[in-house]
């Protein structure tokens, strides 16, 4: 019997037993932690040469690449997050960084750059092209930017702002995870005393980043002594100041169409009754071949005679004027052809006695609009080193044309003008206002965004269209904003005013045509004007002299002078 009972003792103690270890064995895996270690390339994505980027706390798409123990950036990565400046022309091989003072210059595949002061070598290539990438040294996009760096196993720790952040230490030695959870992979050990930083605190678990940018988590109960700390910003560079070239005063100026040497001569009739008028900007230069070449209508003589009559004479140079298909991209993309364009420029208005060119480059491909940013820098430069007022001419801004980059003009250019009109254009096939009052001024509000109001110019229209509209075939005349009121008064037609608008409207029949105008006059004009006031602009344009009257004209003297 003592037998049995031993017997059966130690089979119920195995049952217990195995049925412990049957129940302990996912109890223990359950709450045990994991030791397995994460693979580094998979966490960071990367292999190679490659190198994640952490910028501030988080880790992007876009990787780095260290060779010969240096780090280079690709160029789209510095543009995104770090100094959009830089500019390269693939053709001609050439790394170019153009600020308010002039041009920093690198061979792709070299270790000099050169700039204002000389010739510097790095000892180390500064930008190479690779897989139709170009990659620049992080160190030299360092000497034009605030930001700093640091290179570390797979990754590479970027900041471009500073503020304060809370830092902790390690409790007690602990393992970094991939997520928060026990089971998650281990990214590295840390030691009781380590620096964390906190990046997100959650119930049980925070997101921590440490002394050498590894971001992962760690349990809260293993963080001690967390406090605040203040992020000490990096001051390697100091930018040229962008000194502007401002009147003494609002400016008013009146374009002046002038389309051969002919054309000079009419500048006495032209501003007979343009009161207030202190600038003129004849339409003299026109692009006209591939090369950076222009036709010029420029005089010395008209220049002097304009400033007899206490007017800057700013001259036009545009990409539609001179009879001659160009193709601007070929034009604006080569470094070579730029320069030409931009020192030729510089150099005639410096032989006509010039105060200032007014850039009018009209439809512009997208294509264009990183190469014709580049060409008003370099403009920019030549004329801030002559004392020359750069004035650029704009459309209303709206998505569909940001690559005109008003922002980056309100920077670096005196003068931005916007052309407040055409909201309903020659053969645009639509029945319509030239220039509403609510598209001039949500267009000047779209502008104020980005350019300093001081520096802003609406053009107004001395001009509108008569629309005639007969079945599905709408087509349009221009009318002069000086015939416009004996034009009307011959059809035996009356405009009424258009609180909608701000204009005066008129419609009638001629047999089957419905003819319809918005009407550009004094009231119109002078409601303009009073918006243009309340936002506090640089001044008024007019496109243009010999279109208005002596009314209008009078409202615009009033209008500068207040």
């Amino acid at each position: 019997m003592k037998k049995r009972l031993i017997t059966i003792a130690v089979a119920l103690v195995l049952i217990l037993v195995i049925g412990g270890i049957a129940v302990g064995r996912p109890l223990y895996h359950k709450y045990s932690y994991s030791k397995e270690l994460a693979d580094w390339n998979e966490f960071y994505q990367v292999s190679g040469e490659e190198s994640a980027i952490i910028l501030q706390n988080e880790m992007v798409e876009e990787k780095a690449l260290i060779r010969d123990q240096v780090c280079y950036f690709d160029l789209d990565t510095i543009h995104k997050y770090m100094n959009e400046i830089f500019y390269v022309d693939p053709e001609e091989n050439l790394l170019l960084y153009t600020d308010a003072v002039g041009t920093t210059r690198v061979n792709l595949g070299e270790s000099v750059y050169t700039g204002a002061s000389g010739a510097e070598d790095m000892g180390c290539t500064i930008a190479f092209c690779e897989n139709d990438k170009v990659y620049v040294a992080a160190d030299y996009v360092q000497l034009f930017t605030n930001y700093s760096y640091e290179v570390f196993d797979r990754h590479v720790q970027v900041y471009t702002q500073w503020g304060e952040h809370q830092t902790a230490e390690i409790k007690k030695a602990t393992a970094l995870r991939t997520l928060g959870g026990i089971k998650s992979p281990i990214l590295c050990e840390l030691a009781a005393g380590d620096p964390v930083e906190i990046l997100e605190e959650m119930e049980t678990w925070s997101k921590v980043k440490t002394s050498d940018s590894v971001i992962g988590y760690v349990e809260n109960k293993r963080l001690a002594n967390v406090h605040t700390e203040a992020e000490t910003a990096v001051d390697f560079y100091e930018a040229p100041e962008y000194t502007s070239v401002a009147m003494d005063g609002k400016v008013s100026l009146g374009f002046h169409a002038v389309y051969s040497l002919g054309g000079n001569e009419s500048l006495g009739e032209v501003t007979a009754n343009a009161h207030g008028m202190n600038v003129i900007a004849p339409t003299w230069f026109a692009l006209n071949d591939n090369e950076g070449g222009y036709r010029s209508f420029g005089s010395s003589d008209y220049v002097a005679q304009a400033h007899g009559m206490g007017l800057q004479v700013w001259g036009v140079v545009d990409n539609f004027n001179s009879g001659v298909e160009v193709d601007e991209l070929a034009v604006l993309s080569s470094t070579a052809k730029r320069q030409r364009l931009v020192d030729s420029l510089a150099e005639e208005a410096g032989r006509l006695g010039l105060d200032g060119i007014n850039v009018d480059f009209e439809s512009l491909d997208s294509k264009c609009g990183i190469h014709y940013v580049q060409f008003l820098r370099e403009l920019s430069v030549a004329c801030r080193q002559k004392g020359l007022v750069l004035s650029v001419d704009n459309y209303v801004p709206f998505d569909f044309n940001d690559y005109y980059r008003l922002d980056i003009q309100g920077q670096i250019a005196d003068y931005v003008i916007i052309m407040g009109y055409d909201e309903h254009w020659h053969g645009c096939g639509e029945a319509g206002s030239v220039a509403s009052l609510s598209y001039v001024s949500n267009g000047l509000d779209r502008t104020l965004e980005e350019v300093p109001s001081q520096k802003v110019v609406n053009a107004l229209p001395f001009y509108t269209r008569i629309w005639r509209t007969e079945g599905d075939q709408v087509t349009d005349e221009t009318l002069f904003l000086n015939q416009t009121a004996d034009y009307l008064s011959r059809r035996g037609v009356a405009p009424v005013w258009d609180e909608t608008t701000g204009q005066n409207y008129a419609e009638w029949q001629e047999g089957s045509t419905l003819c319809q105008v918005w009407v550009e006059d004094a009231q119109s004009i002078s409601a303009k004007l009073n918006v243009m006031e309340a936002k506090e602009l640089g001044g008024v344009a007019v496109w243009r002299l010999g279109f208005g009257n002596s009314a209008i004209w009078d409202l615009l003297k009033v209008y500068v002078s207040l």
